[in-house]
């Protein structure tokens, strides 16, 4: 038997599922989950091999879900939206469907998951998260916090630090590590608010107090909160061209 969770917020998308996997006698739905809370949560407990997840639900979204995820299982997308990189991440997630959902269509990604089951790796999720475009930028950044989901603001940023597989995120409150590049979460935000300032460093614009000289062609960034990151040649030419310098 595959252990199938559903992760939607709307019940009659689940019911539609559960009916469609009647049919095959090998899948056992183990859980339903009305949002990205509810299903991170089962997820963990019930270590599924197949999950239909939604993009947009409300309190965390389908995207921020699977980033707090280590190891994840398959994922068939199902949204009513076409708009979130269809073609750029059709090769990774296993499909994407959209609503409203027919039954051949179904069968046609259920049974694309059936010819690779037993042989996914984590690493057919990680592209997808890298590369997945999104609908305007992330105005948060969700991290896993002593077992707890936290959801930072963006405006609480004071910056962000790259820390080998990880990132480094420090606000007002405290400090939190994020499994991610610095790259992606680059990517996620908005580029007129946040600056790659060097390869280890990303800042809030609005953070930024002076710039000192610093070795050969380098710099050093004084913020706000009272940091000092290093400013690199690229990231000077960033900052220089986003001020109008």
């Amino acid at each position: 038997m595959y252990k199938v969770i559903l992760i939607d917020d709307e019940p009659l998308a689940r019911q539609l599922i559960k009916a469609f996997l009647q049919a095959h006698k090998e899948f056992d739905v183990v859980a339903e989950c009305a949002d990205g809370f509810e299903g991170f949560k089962a997820i963990q407990e019930l270590t599924p091999d197949l999950i239909f997840l939604d993009v947009q639900m409300p309190r965390l979204s389908g995207f921020e879900m699977l980033e707090l995820l280590e190891n994840p299982p398959s994922v068939i997308f199902t949204t009513a939206f076409d708009e979130y990189a269809l073609k750029a991440f059709e090769a990774h997630a296993v499909d994407y469907l959209l609503k409203p959902i027919g039954r051949e269509r179904f069968e046609t990604a259920l049974q694309k998951w059936l010819q690779t089951a037993g042989r996914k790796t984590t690493q057919q999720i990680t592209p997808l998260l890298e590369n997945a475009a999104h609908e305007g930028y992330q105005h948060r950044i969700v991290v896993k916090d002593n077992g707890l989901i936290r959801i930072i603001p963006a405006q609480d940023i004071f910056y962000i630090e790259a820390n080998d597989d990880y990132v480094k995120i420090f606000t007002k409150d405290s400090n939190y590590l994020k499994k991610s590049t610095l790259s992606h979460i680059e990517q996620t935000l908005d580029p007129e608010q946040f600056v790659r300032v060097h390869r280890s460093y990303l800042i809030p614009v609005s953070q930024l107090s002076r710039i000192e000289p610093y070795e050969k062609e380098s710099h050093i960034a004084l913020l706000h909160c009272g940091a000092k990151v290093m400013v690199s040649k690229s990231g000077m030419s960033k900052l220089k061209q986003l001020l109008g310098w």
